[in-house]
């Protein structure tokens, strides 16, 4: 399966400024317990704290977002990668684009 990250996030990002609640994801890959998906946030928006599954990762594709995790916060801003092991949420500080790859056993 090839595809164009750019293009989806262009795609998403439009359907996240005209959705209700300012954001758009899909499930863009599914391999057995590989997901990986794209989700656009217009700036402001935030997914509440939820846990994370046994091993995931955030790369940021556009924008910058905030990640909390365990009371404390980091930026994370285009190009960025980071392991995610631990409850967290994520506010968009710009317009952003998210890719979320998880591995559930």
């Amino acid at each position: 399966m090839k595809l164009d990250l750019t293009a989806l996030a262009d795609e998403h990002m439009a359907a996240a400024r005209t959705a209700p609640h300012g954001r758009s994801a899909h499930l863009i890959m599914h391999d057995g317990v590989l997901r990986q998906s794209v989700i656009a946030l217009t700036a402001g928006t935030t997914l509440d704290e939820h846990n994370a599954p046994p091993a995931a990762s955030l790369q940021v594709l556009r924008g910058r977002v905030n990640l909390t995790m365990a009371g404390r916060a980091e930026e994370l801003s285009t190009g960025t990668l980071r392991m995610l092991r631990e409850r967290h949420g994520i506010t968009a500080l710009d317009d952003a684009v998210v890719l979320l790859t998880a591995v559930n056993d």
